[in-house]
């Protein structure tokens, strides 16, 4: 049988389709290979939200043109965001291709395998469904960590990203289906999940209000995380990304009173100002964001956030960047992805909105918000100096062997010497001794599980 390589640009959503995609493959049959040269089958997963990543994909697939000289038999695909956008006019930028396959049609790649197989000609499925397939719920096993999609899509429409039109409308899948999804993942070792959602405190959102359920009050998400918090074995339950409209009390209590629930929170904001988020159709303020930041501290002190941010949105002025660089400041993120803002083909702010702020100065306020970044998350891991954190253990660090790794609850990662009986899924007390910026160092304590 055919062997295959797949490779994944992009976002968590990605690495997780790409997961699924290998489990199916392997299901048919199908053998994966070690790397590009020793592959039948190349398969790019690939990501839209930026320019770069699209020109890095395309780049790639152009460079494996020279390896279908040498095998003719290649077969080469590319699937995702940006095969979703692109669609068959990719095959007149790259004829080397034979299939592009959109986000929603994944389920259908081993019946194009098997018919490039039969007929060698350019093969495309971009049609986008009701329903989330449920072939896609196909995990490997023995990994104490799993993502687990339950939902797809986004109806929020932010005038600058592309998700919306790559990955559709909201859809989500039925509590039952991921409950025993996440059941399977426990029984073969897993001990961590991350949910994934484009907007995930929109989960059932859409369902409810086709069905004349919706009120302010209904929260799908804490319904699911009360469903799953239920789970024997399943120690931690992390998920992104939320977005503040959809906060509500019940959703807030839910996650600070659950105790699998982890308490470090990724709450995008994009922006400090109010006339750049209305702007960028975030439909919320600046102060509804710092009410959900407070509300969530009122009932979980502990509790530390990461977040997303843009600079030089169309039109900011230096004043209101300083106003986002006073709200980042204020919450005390642990971390932050912060973007220079680049125009992306096929959203709203690139037909209305000039890109008028200048590169060298969206450069500067990237620097600025980095270096706040970095000096206040270095004062506030010293905090953990002198303390005993529980860790889930995740193995060997990739820099430095002689060390193990971890992560905290609040998603700290610890790093200390391995001792004899201690594996990765197991939760273990470290003695915090110092700490950076980006990590705790410690030692093991007494071990609680062996």
């Amino acid at each position: 049988m055919l062997s295959f390589y797949l490779k994944t640009y992009g976002c968590q959503m990605n690495e997780r389709d790409s997961e699924a995609l290998s489990c199916l493959l392997l299901s048919h049959g199908y053998r994966a290979a070690p790397d590009e040269a020793a592959a039948d089958i190349i398969i790019l997963n690939t990501c839209s939200v930026r320019e770069q990543a699209e020109r890095k994909a395309i780049g790639k697939m152009g460079l494996l043109k020279r390896l279908k000289r040498q095998k003719p038999g290649l077969i080469l695909g590319l699937i995702g965001c940006l095969a979703q956008r692109r669609g068959e006019s990719l095959f007149a930028e790259l004829p080397h291709l034979d299939f592009v396959t959109g986000t929603d049609q994944l389920q259908s790649i081993p019946g194009t395998l098997a018919a490039l197989q039969q007929e060698r000609r350019q093969f495309a499925a971009l049609s986008q469904g009701p329903e989330i397939a449920p072939e896609l719920d196909l995990h490997q096993p023995g990994h104490w960590l799993a993502y687990v999609s339950v939902m797809r899509g986004c109806n929020q429409f932010c005038t600058y990203c592309i998700v919306p039109y790559t990955r559709g409308r909201e859809k989500s899948r039925p509590i039952p289906a991921i409950t025993a999804e996440v059941e399977q993942l426990v029984a073969d070792g897993c001990r961590e999940i991350l949910l994934l959602g484009q907007n995930i405190t929109a989960y059932m959102v859409a369902e409810a209000r086709q069905a004349g359920t919706w009120t302010k009050e209904f929260s799908g998400f804490a319904d699911l995380l009360l469903a799953l918090h239920k789970i024997r074995g399943l120690e931690r339950i992390r998920f992104t990304s939320p977005h503040v409209s959809f906060m509500n009390r019940k959703f807030i209590e839910t996650v600070c009173t659950l105790p699998k629930v982890c308490k470090s929170f990724h709450i995008p904001v994009q922006s400090g100002c109010d006339r750049i988020l209305k702007l960028m159709n975030r439909n919320y303020s600046v102060a509804e964001y710092r009410r959900k930041i407070a509300a969530i501290r009122e009932l979980t002190p502990q509790a530390t956030f990461t977040t997303d941010v843009i600079v030089g949105f169309p039109s900011e002025t230096r004043e209101e960047f300083n106003l986002t660089r006073e709200l980042m400041l204020e919450v005390e993120y642990d971390m932050a992805y912060i973007f220079r803002y680049s125009q992306r083909e096929g959203t709203r702010a690139a037909e209305i909105l000039p890109d008028d702020v200048p590169e060298e100065e969206k450069h500067l306020r990237n620097q600025l918000l980095l270096d706040d970044l970095a000096a206040g998350v270095s004062v506030r891991n010293r905090r953990f100096q002198g303390q005993v954190v529980e860790v889930l253990v995740e193995g060997e660090s990739k820099r430095n062997p002689s060390r193990w790794t971890g992560r905290t609850d609040l998603n700290k990662v610890c790093l200390f010497p391995h001792r004899p009986g201690v594996q990765p899924g197991q939760i273990q007390p470290v003695l915090v001794q110092r700490s950076t910026a980006n990590s705790l160092f410690g030692e093991l304590q007494i071990n609680s599980q062996g």
